[in-house]
């Protein structure tokens, strides 16, 4: 197959890759039917009434583009979380703002140091504008903070990942560890302490935004993409210090955002009840997995997220012929990439009807292997 000449030497050596194959791409490509996606860590809960309410209210303004400074979803932002409006850059989704940082700080060649076997999409960013990962092992399927620091220090290295509560195995730490070592790390190198999960987070597990929001080389990223079910609306959003956060404004697409995903968010926030609701949906699916899985001779992990990772007892083949058998049943789930992570497969929580699907299948396909 034949291609322009004249791409980067780094775009010429980069396969083309996607970090996630997708529930439509496996269908497309096995001629099988997804009944229950409970893989990609979405809320099948979905979003508030209010929010759909809202979307519906202002479709007719899809013509126009969102404001470029996202000055609506900043104050109610700001006003929310108790910072100031300045405390914050919006983008499409975590994802978007993983990248921009990248690009912010890494220049060819330099390091950048995370946990081997953590956010592929992350891995994929730092690829993509030629830095250098240097990786450290998850410790008792948690993320090495020692290790993390330690390879900071031996690489000099500009910008450090770590994510709390953790993907893909559903791990956290506590907030004082966190914070010491935010503290800890030399004042050149930038943390990107990623919150996703922060919602559905046990108490004491997230550092309060005050405690950090002093230190300018750590940029904090949340989703509306888990607990308030908008994934497919790509609302991400950084929260820094004012200096940090606004490098943001010389690299984003300032006109990335969709109007009616701000409108989404916007409503999203005023709906608090409804988050309630839905994280104590969650927390119960959580326990109903641990159930299911306990009773087909598995070992759920403890998850402070919207999903559970399943130790299966054995190694990557045996968890990827799970995954594989549940597919061919309609059920979509994923699993951790790497050893020893991957003995694991990684279920999210869903609605009742989802979770009855899994329940059937799972002894299903163990039987059969």
């Amino acid at each position: 197959m034949s291609s322009f000449s004249r791409f980067t030497p780094l775009i010429a050596a980069l396969p083309s890759t996607v970090p996630f194959v997708g529930p439509e791409a496996i269908e497309r490509n096995r001629g099988l039917k997804v009944q229950a996606r409970i893989g990609a860590n979405e809320s099948g809960f979905g979003p508030a009434p209010s929010v759909l309410q809202a979307i519906r209210d202002r479709a007719g303004d899809i013509w126009r583009y969102a404001d470029p400074e996202n000055f609506a979803l900043k104050q109610a932002l700001a006003e929310h979380l108790a910072l100031d409006p300045s405390n914050f850059a919006i983008g499409e989704g975590i994802d978007d703002i993983l990248g921009l940082i990248v690009r912010l700080v890494i220049e060819p060649g330099m390091p950048v140091v995370t946990s081997f076997g953590g956010y592929p999409t992350f891995n994929f960013h730092v690829n993509g504008f030629g830095g250098r990962l240097v990786t450290t092992p998850y410790v008792n399927d948690r993320e090495d903070l020692d290790g993390l620091l330690a390879a900071v220090k031996r690489e000099n290295a500009p910008l450090v990942y770590f994510a709390n509560p953790d993907n893909p195995m559903g791990s956290w730490w506590d907030a004082d560890s966190i914070v010491a070592f935010a503290r800890s790390l030399p004042e050149t190198t930038l943390l990107i302490l990623d919150e996703a999960y922060s919602e559905t987070a046990p108490q004491g597990s997230v550092p309060s935004l005050l405690t950090l929001i002093d230190l300018p080389n750590v940029i904090r990223t949340r989703t509306f993409s888990k607990a308030y079910g908008m994934a497919g609306a790509r609302v991400g959003y950084a929260i820094g210090t004012p200096g940090t956060v606004s490098a943001f404004d010389k690299i984003r697409n300032h006109f990335g955002m969709p109007r009616l995903s701000v409108i989404a968010a916007l409503a999203a926030l005023e709906d608090q009840t409804y988050l309630q609701q839905v994280i104590a949906k969650i927390h119960a699916s959580r326990e109903r997995i641990s159930a299911i899985a306990r009773a087909n001779g598995l070992e759920p992990l403890p998850s402070a997220t919207n999903f559970v990772a399943i130790d299966c007892g054995r190694d990557g083949d045996h968890a990827k012929r799970i995954v594989d058998g549940l597919m061919e049943l309609g059920v979509f789930i994923r699993m951790p990439g790497v050893a020893p992570l991957n003995r694991c497969i990684r279920v999210s929580t869903g609605v009742d009807a989802d979770m009855a699907l899994f329940e059937a299948a799972l002894p299903q396909v163990l039987k059969g292997l």
